[in-house]
């Protein structure tokens, strides 16, 4: 089996669902936007193994300055096995040396991307109008 971490917008509704489901986020209750917001982003990232889809993580970005990661997610069996790690390193290959990049983590994702650099930016506070209970 090998792990194929690229930019890629081919992905199913079921698959995407099956992964939101896996890890517990609210957005997989609003199917129709979440396929409409990850296929107009930026750039979208997959991880596969033989195929199946393990994870994804989306950019918004203005192209030059500034990008924001709002969702990345790697199925629970395959947490800590750096699969993560190579779609934020395919991340960098496109925004590498831009002014700003943001995200916001909470839990154990924040010592993973304290890990990858990110670190919290001055006195600033996270802030959302938010319709979710969680992710």
């Amino acid at each position: 089996m090998s792990l194929k971490v690229t930019f890629d917008k081919n992905i199913s509704e079921a698959e995407v669902i099956a992964l939101y489901k896996a890890n517990k986020w609210s957005s997989a209750e609003k199917p129709k936007e979440l396929m409409a917001a990850l296929t107009n982003s930026h750039s979208l990232v997959t991880a596969r193994l033989s195929g199946k889809l393990i994870g994804i993580g989306n950019a918004i970005s203005d192209g030059h300055l500034v990008v924001y990661y709002p969702h990345m997610l790697v199925h629970p069996e395959f947490h800590g096995k750096g699969v993560g790690r190579k779609m934020m390193e395919t991340f960098q290959t496109k925004y590498n040396g831009f002014h700003q990049q943001m995200l916001t983590a909470d839990g154990e994702a924040i010592e993973f991307y304290k890990r990858l650099g990110f670190e919290r930016a001055g006195n600033t506070e996270p802030m959302w109008v938010y319709a979710g209970n969680e992710h």
